[in-house]
């Protein structure tokens, strides 16, 4: 009889070392801190060592870039000495490849689905990133490129050729988390569906979503 995968989460966002003791009290596998970003919970290389460092023996942590330049990854690989870098940008598969030879670091590539087109471009990063995070797009216009809190059409997931493991975001919370498990995702990415404000979480709910993700 096969096994249920088990269901990862990653709290994205972290500000706050209270925040950071929520998550790993309730279980989270990974913490995601948002380095030198355009986006309210955006903290400096600094800001993100001095808060990830001390959690690296109970998480895996992660540091989530936008189009970063080779200075900032640099940075980022010296200082803060992240699990993972997240490539939540336009990065192409050769900018990738050359981040995690610049780093040293596991890679992350988060691909933005409007429709199942998009799951085409996913594929190209195969064999090159450690695991792929399937978000949904940002609203136009938008400069921020994630924690809008919106989901996309989980359906169009069904009948795609998805890797061994992948990572689920958007629109995530305590009251659809299930729905999400249900994906077939091995990795929930959540941020503002356990948040109080922006880069604020809220324990409680934390604490609900870990408790649906595995009741």
């Amino acid at each position: 009889m096969t096994q249920p995968v088990q269901t990862h989460v990653k709290i994205c966002g972290l500000t706050r070392a209270e925040d950071i003791e929520a998550a790993i009290s309730a279980g989270a596998s990974y913490l995601g801190f948002i380095v030198e970003a355009a986006s309210p919970r955006r903290l400096s290389v600094t800001d993100a060592a001095r808060l990830s460092r001390p959690a690296k023996s109970a998480a895996q942590t992660v540091a989530v870039t936008v189009d970063a330049d080779d200075d900032l990854i640099g940075d980022i690989a010296a200082i803060m000495q992240p699990d993972y870098i997240q490539l939540h940008g336009n990065e192409t598969p050769e900018r990738a490849a050359k981040v995690a030879k610049l780093s040293g670091a596991k890679i992350i590539k988060a691909v933005k689905i409007r429709n199942k087109a998009d799951f085409k471009q996913a594929e190209t990063f195969s064999g090159i990133v450690d695991f792929i995070l399937y978000d949904a797009a940002p609203p136009v216009g938008s400069t921020v490129q994630g924690g809008h809190g919106a989901a996309f059409d989980w359906t169009m997931i069904t009948g795609n050729p998805m890797p061994k493991i992948w990572a689920l975001a958007g629109g995530i919370n305590p009251d659809n988390a299930a729905s999400a498990v249900a994906t077939g995702a091995v990795i929930l990415d959540v941020s503002s569906g356990v948040e109080k404000a922006a880069g604020i979480k809220d324990a409680a709910k934390i604490k609900a979503l870990m408790k649906a993700v595995s009741p």
